[in-house]
């Protein structure tokens, strides 16, 4: 980044004011600033790397184990030291977050295989919290072993830490593909990433056949890694089509159920017991969850839940009767619980430790296998100069061996005994290789010792004198010229390094796979099933009730039905509203004064004992909204909603049922407006009556259709709004009740009969004086 000036800004610093601090626009600080933590939370904190499948918080947390010497087969150290040094030396943030996630990877319900072995409280999947860390202790596990295996053979880049007084691995070895292996997840700055983990069995099997077909078709590499294989287990019922898409694509998810069984208790009675439940479902919110079902009664079949977890799970739900069917409670359940949930898949990883994007299966293991080979190779050649630097000291000790005498009278009688050796020809001297050729023995002319040879004869001690030494100097002569030979034809041929890449994967399944305890499948495949779900009004046992709801907005549900004139009682200062017959099994539906609908089962409606609840502790009605109507829902039926400014169309009354208690908004409203009015159709015509008095008769097909909207102009008004509407057959005539309780009815409707929109006339004599058809 340069601080040139842009077309839009100048630098305004004075020419003697080097010394100034430096200006520049506000837009570019900012952007250049976010820019570089946008760019730092991307690779340093929430995408793991391709290559080894680790963020840098995990990364440093194994090297800082591995420095330690915690392995997988020694002692325990206390947690607080592990996540001190790892603080101190490499990862500069709180000592709180480098615990957390280290004790997630000690966490055998959210790792499939666990890179720390914890001893001590480190949570449970009940979802609570892991000990502090002055009371656990930790070690590697031999997984994590296998990541950090080459470490000491140069096989990656090591970079300075933080404040430059030591060094890091940019990334580990990783002797099996841990990013699939284990899975990961994290959020960037635009920008997320969500891997489920797997099956590392499977994962080698992949990574064999694409060693041996590169151009391996994705329908084959879905076959030898069918899905996740979730750490707790459950069975994934996504379709096959779409595990492949999502592979292919890197992009998609997958529906993960709890897995149950129906218990036999006897004498017809039978219980479920549910034993392995969804990926990062915390039990106890599960449980509570099911409990909170069965208070609302969202699913009727089910009557008791109870918790009888040990060191397994054990959830036991027992059903409303005997004669319940176990797939149509369970299906109901996992509509409404967390028993069934959708894992999304979201493969955004840094490929190359550089460049974000989003894999696909294929991508994610060639980055795996490119980054092993690359390990191969320098291991190779690591071991190589280490050979190189052995055989030149061999040959040093060979030639001592063969000028004995002549050896140990330059060291103990000359005073630069290092420079006299390298002066001295010696007739027996071996010249090693500079190229891949084989060693080769030159005339003795050509021998002279080089200053490590000579430094090595000088440190040789005196019991290595004896006779049998020499065979044994040419014996691991012969044998590491042998193991050169290897390396340099490993390290010449790519075909013999992809095989010896897949011999080590083969190692890996050995030591973790499906034979293993660790390595078996947890998650099973299985099909979603075709259970019909029914409705939770279908299940209710259908009663007869009286809904009672007070001007307050205080409803109940009165048994059986009762005479809606009954004098019912209010608490003090309220009063009587709405009254109406219905069922149990029926939905009521409440039109609020801010135009939205909201829907309740009867069933669930509060007894008519008390005086009920709020509705507003029932749906999320705002104070300032009133009850327009309450009404039972008719399926199939259609209604006419009008605002007070006369707006209104014809809605159907199943486009009125809300989901969730939020409610449904159908009558958008202007400034000022409020939802008026909620009607039947019935009949060809409209009538309408505003406030001045004005009565309007127009064809009941000029009202739209709609789900949703402000509608169109009822009526005409020049002063006020609208009071009132009704429908009726034309040929019937407009009924009415006059004060005195009287039905007069309005023949010929010709003089009100006109277009919609317009201002209508006069009501006729004997209209009721609140401007209502009281219909």
């Amino acid at each position: 980044m340069t601080d040139e000036p842009t077309d839009d800004f100048s630098d305004d610093r004075p020419d003697d004011a080097s010394d100034a601090p430096l200006a520049e626009p506000l837009r570019r600080a900012l952007g250049d600033r976010y820019l570089q933590y946008a760019l730092s939370t991307i690779m340093h904190r929430a995408l793991p790397d391709a290559r080894d499948g680790l963020k840098p918080v995990h990364r440093r947390i194994l090297f800082a184990m591995r420095e330690l010497r915690l392995t997988a087969t020694g002692g325990y150290r206390k947690s607080a030291k592990i996540s001190g040094d790892v603080m101190g030396n490499y990862h500069p943030h709180g000592d709180a977050a480098i615990y957390d996630a280290m004790a997630r990877l000690a966490q055998d319900f959210n790792v499939r295989y666990p890179l720390v072995d914890g001893q001590g409280n480190f949570g449970n999947i009940d979802g609570d919290n892991p000990a502090a860390s002055r009371y656990t202790e930790a070690r590697l596990t031999a997984a994590a072993e296998a990541l950090l295996e080459g470490l000491a053979e140069d096989a990656v880049d090591y970079r300075d830490n933080y404040d430059g007084t030591l060094s890091e691995p940019i990334v580990l070895p990783a002797a099996f593909p841990n990013l699939l292996a284990n899975g990961s997840s994290g959020i960037a700055v635009g920008m997320a990433t969500n891997i489920p983990p797997h099956n590392l069995d499977e994962l080698v099997t992949g990574c064999q056949a694409l060693i041996r077909n590169p151009d391996l078709p994705d329908e084959e590499l879905v076959e030898m890694i069918p899905g996740p294989d979730f750490p707790t287990g459950g069975v994934i019922v996504e379709p096959r089509a779409s595990i492949l898409e999502s592979y292919r694509t890197g992009r998609g998810a997958f529906r993960l159920r709890a897995r149950w069984n129906v218990e036999d208790l006897g004498r017809g009675t039978w219980q479920v017991v549910v034993t392995e439940i969804p990926y990062q479902v915390p039990k106890s919110k599960l449980i509570e969850k099911l409990a909170e079902v069965i208070q609302l009664k969202k699913v009727p079949l089910l009557a008791d839940v109870r918790d009888e977890s040990a060191d397994d799970v054990r959830i036991v739900l027992e059903p409303r009767s005997k004669n319940v069917d176990a797939e149509q409670m369970m299906g109901m359940l996992m509509r409404v619980t967390d028993l069934e949930i959708r894992f999304s898949l979201n493969m955004n990883v840094l490929i190359d430790g550089r460049t974000p994007k989003v894999c696909s299966l294929r991508e994610v293991l060639r980055a795996f296998l490119d980054h092993r080979r690359e390990v191969l190779q320098r291991r190779s050649k690591h071991r190589l100069a280490k050979i190189d630097h052995r055989l030149e000291v061999l040959e040093g000790f060979i030639i001592a061996f063969l000028n004995l005498d002549r050896v140990i009278d330059i060291i103990r009688y000359d005073e630069e005994p290092r420079a006299a050796l390298m002066r001295e020809e010696w007739g027996h001297k071996f010249k090693r290789a500079t190229s891949e050729a084989d060693y080769v023995s030159p005339p003795a002319s050509e021998g002279e010792l080089t200053e490590v040879q000579a430094e090595a004869i000088l440190n040789m001690r005196l019991r290595s004198l004896r006779r049998l030494e020499e065979m044994e100097l040419r014996r691991e002569r012969d044998e590491l010229m042998r193991e050169r030979e290897g390396l340099i034809e490993l390290l010449e041929s790519e075909k013999l390094q992809w095989t010896r890449i897949a011999q080590e994967l083969d190692k890996v399944r050995d030591q973790f796979g499906m034979g293993t305890r660790l390595g078996a499948r947890r998650s099973t495949f299985a099909d979603a099933g075709e259970v019909e779900v029914l409705a939770p009004e279908a299940m209710i046992e259908r009663e007869a009730i009286t809904v009672v709801c007070s001007k307050m907005g205080w409803i109940r549900a009165m048994k059986g039905h009762v005479a809606l004139d009954t004098e019912f009682k209010f608490k003090d200062g309220d009063e009587g509203a709405f009254a109406l017959h219905a069922e149990t099994t029926d939905k009521i539906i409440i039109f609020g004064s801010n135009g939205r609908f909201y829907t309740l089962l009867g069933a669930n409606l509060p007894g008519g004992r008390g005086m009920g609840e709020p509705v507003r502790l029932m749906v999320d009605l705002p104070n300032e909204a009133q009850i327009v109507d309450i009404f039972v829902h008719a399926s199939g039926g259609k209604m006419i909603v009008a605002s007070s400014d006369g707006d209104g169309f014809i809605i159907p009354s199943d486009e009125m049922l809300a989901q969730t208690r939020s409610g449904k908004q159908v009558l958008n409203l202007r400034d000022g407006a409020k939802a008026l009015i909620c009607k039947p159709v019935s009949g060809d015509h409209v009538a309408c009556v505003g406030e001045n008095r004005k009565m309007l008769v127009f064809a009941l097909d000029e009202l739209p259709e709609m789900s949703r909207g402000k509608g169109v102009r009822l009526q005409k008004f020049k002063d006020g709004g609208l009071s009132d509407l009704t429908t009726l057959t034309l040929a019937e005539g407009l009924s009415w009740k006059d004060p005195a309780g009287r039905t007069r009815t309005e023949p010929d409707l010709t003089e009100w009969l006109a277009k919609r929109a317009t201002a209508g006339r006069m009501a006729p004599r004997g209209f009721p004086r609140d401007n209502r058809f009281n219909g």
